[in-house]
């Protein structure tokens, strides 16, 4: 069919752009690519593509380059995630080497991807909104402050201070400080966010008198951690990338002075879980925005590849995720980014078998 043709013509188009950054044109896809029909036909070809509004020519007498459109089309029709060579593999096998924790895999793990895809790379750490409580410790820090810590099935760590006040805050008391933290992980431990508000007013029904300001005061300090709009973690590695990429960015400064302050990344990740909520059906939860279709202006030049992990087939409790230009290596970035989402999903679940 024609139309099948003209994908190729215009994968080969994309592919060519990608790899040399310059206007391609019918000469250059006849040497370069085996498209099986005459170079007249590429011409009417590239013409209706352009017609179509999947190519423009930037110059006058110079090759055709993909537009949003285009790009598009390629990631949703043609673009195909590509399995990883063998250092590629190799690379991202290291991150569930050794006695790592989820501190150390997560740093790990956003290194790789930057390596692997050339872009900027954000990895979030699992969301405490989203994982079960495995273990909430009490320390006492002196006469009215206690250390929370929190722990989470997925080994995120927690701390938070608790500042007592009010009648009866004078001094913790240290038994009554150890029967809380029994009771609170009796009641919790397991639990996801969503349930530990009615768990807690129970408790606080149930406390004897003398300790419910412990109690109130312990219980603020954990909601406000788990609470639905708190800030999430994500570390980030590759903004050199972002710098070597200035020629396909016609303000590139704005987006990374955006990514600094964090406000891009963070809409990002909410983006990404979103839509994820959106299209459950998603496969490893991978989404693909290029260009004007990314919700944040800073990002209008930039095309952005996310994906979720959790542990098991379970869902999703973070994202990760690479910014890059539009001129992007679509199957390859995809491709890292999955793998290395797999992996960490994999962590996530325990030891086993590392996934393809």
């Amino acid at each position: 069919m024609a139309d099948d043709r003209r994908l190729k013509v215009l994968s080969a188009i994309v592919t060519d752009y990608v790899r040399t950054r310059e206007p391609v044109g019918s000469r250059a896809l006849v040497e370069r690519y085996r498209l099986g029909v005459s170079p007249a036909t590429i011409r009417n070809d590239m013409a209706v593509l352009e017609d179509e509004g999947y190519i423009h020519q930037p110059h006058t007498s110079a090759g055709r380059v993909p537009t949003e459109k285009g790009y598009r089309l390629f990631v949703d029709q043609i673009a195909r995630i590509k399995p990883l060579s063998a250092p590629e593999r190799a690379a991202i096998t290291t991150l569930l080497t050794g006695e790592a924790d989820l501190e150390q895999v997560v740093a790990r793990a956003v290194r790789v991807l930057a390596r692997l895809t050339g872009q900027l790379a954000v990895v979030e750490y699992p969301s405490l909104r989203l994982t079960a409580l495995r273990h909430l410790e009490l320390v006492a820090l002196g006469p009215t402050r206690v250390l929370l810590v929190i722990i989470t099935d997925t080994g995120r760590v927690e701390q938070r201070t608790v500042v007592l006040s009010g009648e009866g805050a004078d001094v913790v008391d240290p038994l009554a400080l150890g029967r809380l933290r029994l009771r609170l992980n009796s009641a919790l431990v397991g639990r996801r966010a969503a349930e530990a508000v009615p768990i807690l007013a129970a408790l606080s029904r149930q406390a004897p008198a003398e300790e419910r300001t412990l109690l109130a005061a312990v219980t603020s300090v954990l909601l406000d951690a788990l609470r639905p709009d708190a800030e999430e973690r994500f570390v980030v590695a590759g903004t050199a990338n972002l710098a070597r990429s200035t020629p396909d960015f016609s303000a590139l400064g704005a987006l990374l002075d955006a990514i600094e302050e964090q406000v891009v990344l963070l809409r990002l990740l909410a983006d990404a879980a979103a839509e994820g909520a959106r299209s459950p059906g998603a496969p490893d939860g991978m989404r693909v925005s290029i260009g004007s279709e990314n919700r944040d202006d800073a990002l209008a030049e930039a095309s952005v590849v996310t994906a979720a992990y959790g542990p098991g087939g379970g869902d999703a409790v973070a994202h990760l995720g690479v910014i890059g230009p539009t001129r992007m290596d679509y199957p390859a970035t995809m491709a890292a980014v999955r793998a290395v989402a797999r992996y960490l999903s994999r962590f996530l679940a325990g030891p086993g078998e590392a996934p393809a």
